[in-house]
């Protein structure tokens, strides 16, 4: 059985009254029958998934889950991602350091470890930046 959320969207499709149309190579709209969507349905739906994800690619709306479009590398950007996990690697080594573990130590410890977080952090925007426009060379033009 259907949750009432189910039957309340079906009920407003219902709602509406409205044409499928298809354009013709001269620009004319044409409107499709049922029987002509459900004998090309299989074709259409690989088409759609494939300008789906090109559209998405290419910096339209990101796909569902996805982040968008990623950004040159920036060291100001990797400084404050820095910024805000230096607290947190200080909060973990400090907790997962036990007792003999002092404040100096997992403050010394947090210190070095976004030192290395920050370089590689920017090698991996770098990476993912040149992914990026190798899959879409017209990007870095933007």
């Amino acid at each position: 059985m259907a949750t009432e959320k189910q039957r309340r969207r079906r009920a407003k499709e219902k709602r509406h009254a409205y044409d499928l149309v298809e354009i013709d190579e001269e620009g004319n709209e044409r409107v499709v029958t049922s029987s002509a969507l459900r004998s090309s349905e299989p074709a259409k739906s690989k088409a759609k998934s494939s300008s789906a994800k090109s559209s998405s690619a290419q910096g339209g709306r990101p796909a569902r889950g996805g982040r968008g479009t990623p950004q040159p590398p920036s060291w100001n950007r990797v400084l404050k991602r820095g910024a805000l996990f230096s607290p947190a690697f200080f909060a973990i080594i400090y907790i997962l350091g036990g007792k003999q573990t002092s404040v100096v130590a997992a403050l010394i410890n947090a210190i070095f470890l976004v030192g290395v977080f920050i370089p590689f952090s920017y090698f991996l925007d770098g990476l993912m930046w040149r992914q990026y426009v190798k899959r879409n060379p017209g990007a870095a033009k933007r």
